[in-house]
């Protein structure tokens, strides 16, 4: 089991698209979402798979435990999905030393960019890029999980790309 620690904020500029390292398009889908965890089943690039499970998040840790699958089996596992499939394009920008994952969604989720940080502790320190918007982590409301079963949060605005 591994500990994930991670902050999350929303992206309000386009200075990152320079630093862009690498890109993969992801499909992914809930299995089982409740209080206690989630269950979900990503593709990436359709060359790779995992099934994932996660515990609720605690401000900004949680719970992971994720196993990679056959690629035949997310596919059919995309379909027993509970909520709607996420696609977006996952952009690794590496700012200062410190990797950001880069989030563009598509489809219903479209315009929402999102950048994450893994952490190490809780109270690392990082260098805070100027392209960043507001602050997201602990809000329920953006985790991919809600995004799936209840779409984008009514009144939505996006501030940036």
């Amino acid at each position: 089991m591994a500990i994930e620690i991670e902050r999350r904020f929303f992206v309000a500029g386009a200075e990152w698209l320079d630093a862009v390292e690498t890109s993969a398009w992801i499909r992914q889908a809930y299995l089982a979402t409740g209080p206690a965890s989630s269950v979900r089943v990503r593709l990436q690039d359709d060359i790779c798979a995992w099934l994932t499970i996660k515990s609720a998040a605690s401000e900004m840790t949680r719970a992971e435990f994720e196993y990679p699958i056959p690629i035949d089996d997310a596919k059919e596992l995309l379909e027993l999905r509970t909520g709607a499939i996420i696609e977006k394009r996952r952009h690794i920008v590496v700012v200062k030393g410190a990797r950001w994952e880069v989030d563009v969604f598509s489809g219903d989720f479209a315009p929402l960019v999102i950048a994450e940080i893994e952490l190490k502790t809780k109270d690392q320190i990082f260098i805070r890029p100027n392209w960043l918007g507001d602050e997201i982590t602990g809000d329920a409301r953006f985790s991919n999980a809600s995004l799936s079963l209840y779409g984008l949060p009514e009144g939505f605005a996006p501030s940036g790309v």
